[in-house]
């Protein structure tokens, strides 16, 4: 009887064990969950930040070749085209 007892008492242990083992893994997944989180966020913002700069870049390099750099002017040129193009479509649609 006493080796049931002891049996009870060692599973018990062993329960309770696991039980807090179960408890300290739950919260170090949320923690790694907020971690998670707080890192897509800043992924944004960085992606975000990144966009900001390529279109800065873009109208930096346009405006450098309007300036007369000769390594854009052909992309300056397509852009001036392309923007009396849509002039020309404006004026034509206030026409009517």
């Amino acid at each position: 009887m006493s080796e049931l007892v002891e049996i009870v008492d060692s599973l018990e242990n062993k329960i309770s064990k696991l039980l807090h083992k179960i408890e300290l893994l739950n919260q170090a997944n949320k923690k790694l969950e907020g971690e998670l989180n707080d890192l897509a966020a800043e992924r944004d913002t960085i992606q975000n930040s990144v966009m900001a700069w390529e279109e800065k870049y873009k109208a930096l390099k346009l405006a450098n070749s309007m300036l007369g750099s000769d390594t854009n002017k052909t992309e300056a040129k397509l852009k001036i085209n392309s923007l009396i193009r849509e002039l020309d479509y404006c004026i034509e649609q206030l026409a009517e």
